[in-house]
């Protein structure tokens, strides 16, 4: 009885939502088929683009590469002893070896190519791979700017490079731009897929941004956050980060940007005439969200929001529209944020863009379009050479301040919505807020 109580629940708490979540088999499922389709698609092209004929990556148990980690079967949760992967493409034959220095298979993509009875040192198999195939170019995961092509610890390489063969060394190269491109690229099933994630967290901060959850007067910040946590556990899902709650209003001056990541006060009570703002994300079959939306918790006798609050929002997505207007492929993020900048200060607007890659990891790899506190441009490859690509989504998170004569105060309107790159240009991938949220929600049939 208990166990069909606990299925009926499990059943409820994914219908009431907009998008069915699966079951942790049918999960597996769809992971691994996206990872078949990955392979068989989107590596070959980026290798060839990149101009790498070998792809080398090795980690070992619970100290894995951020890269490798995309790589492994739905069932295998981290690496396994020492984890070698090794690509090769041949781009005349147009072929792409997904090889294993390991005992086993790795899921039904990636075939073992050591056979330890045959030969007993990992690292020998490895360099009879290399020496086997003769490539022009062996890209291992090491970078200074890309943290998450900085995959390949100090050990391994040292291990690696010490049996390498004198007449191989000099065609090892950082394979930065192949790991970036593998982790920023989505394939066209994701992106369906990616639709319906970011549909879901939507859902769920409309229901958090509402009566069901916030009684005004009674409802603090943190209870809303910690109900961010708890409904994605419900849901069976996890979050990449902790959510974050924080109100403006009319009695306090406007603080600085890292207010929203520290020091801001905890349990503040959600008063009627509070302008509330939220940072939350989902992961899901290995995508992340991650979104900020804005509520106006209603007065008494309030039909809506005030003008002034409403003006204040469009405002913000002005500054959306400068920056997606100028995502062109082939600019630098330093390029696309001085010129989205400009434009929106032009207007008579005072925006603040730190846009980043979405996808694989929640600030993942790709060209990055300003941070919070470096407005004038990020000074790394992300920001200054990185170029924007297609098929790829970012975070499209900034603010604008606004002045408020009726508060005598500044505000800083907050948005962040995850938005896709792709040949044809840009587009938001479950569209943006263009109207704020209201608590409680206002019922047509009430009146005076």
């Amino acid at each position: 009885m208990n166990k069909i109580l606990l299925l009926l629940f499990c059943s409820i708490s994914c219908i009431v939502y907009g998008q069915h979540i699966l079951p942790e088999e049918d999960r597996a499922r769809v992971v691994d088929e996206l990872l078949e389709e990955r392979f068989r698609d989107v590596l070959p092209r980026i290798m060839d683009a990149t101009e790498i004929d070998m792809w080398i990556l090795i980690s070992r148990e619970y100290n894995e590469d951020p890269v490798l980690r995309t790589m492994l079967p739905a069932t295998w949760l981290n690496a396994r002893r020492r984890t070698i992967l090794v690509f090769y493409r041949d781009k005349q034959r147009d072929t792409t070896e997904r090889l294993a220095v390991a005992r086993y298979n790795i899921g039904r993509s990636i075939l073992s190519a050591w056979d330890k009875e045959k030969e007993p040192d990992q690292w020998k198999r490895l360099i009879q791979i290399i020496q086997e195939r003769n490539p022009g170019k062996i890209g291992l995961n090491y970078s200074d700017d890309h943290n998450i092509a900085d995959g390949l610890d100090k050990t391994d390489y040292d291990a690696f490079m010490k049996r390498l063969p004198s007449k191989f060394r000099k065609r090892v190269v950082s394979a930065e731009q192949l790991a970036v491109r593998w982790i920023e690229t989505r394939t066209e099933r994701e992106m369906v897929i990616y639709n319906q994630l970011v549909s879901l967290t939507h859902e769920i901060i409309a229901e958090a941004f509402s009566e069901k959850v916030i009684t005004p007067g009674v409802t603090t910040t943190t209870e809303v956050e910690w109900w961010f946590r708890q409904k994605v556990t419900d849901l069976g899902l996890e979050t990449w980060f902790h959510p974050t709650v924080d109100v403006q209003r009319t009695q306090e001056k406007l603080v600085s940007h890292l207010y929203s990541f520290s020091g801001r006060p905890e349990d503040m009570v959600i008063l009627p005439g509070d302008l509330l703002h939220c940072d939350f994300g989902i992961t899901y079959l290995r995508l992340n969200t991650d979104c900020q939306e804005l509520a106006y918790v209603l007065k008494p006798g309030e039909k809506e929001a005030p003008e002034f609050l409403r003006d204040a929002l469009k405002d913000g997505n002005r500054v959306q529209d400068f920056l997606t207007e100028n995502m062109i492929a082939g600019r630098t993020g330093n390029q696309i944020l001085s010129v989205a900048l400009k434009a929106g200060k032009q207007a008579g607007l005072r925006p603040a863009i730190y846009t980043h890659p979405l996808g694989s990891y929640g600030h993942s790899a790709g060209t990055t379009i300003g941070m919070w506190d470096s407005q004038g441009g990020v000074m790394k490859d992300d920001g200054e050479n990185y170029p924007l690509n297609p098929d790829t989504v970012y975070a499209i998170e900034l603010n604008t301040t606004v002045y408020i004569p009726e508060w005598k105060r500044d505000i800083r309107v907050m948005l962040e919505e995850a938005g896709y790159f792709g040949k044809e240009g840009f587009r938001y991938v479950n569209g943006r807020q263009t109207e704020l949220l209201l608590i409680p929600r206002v019922s047509q049939h009430l009146g005076n």
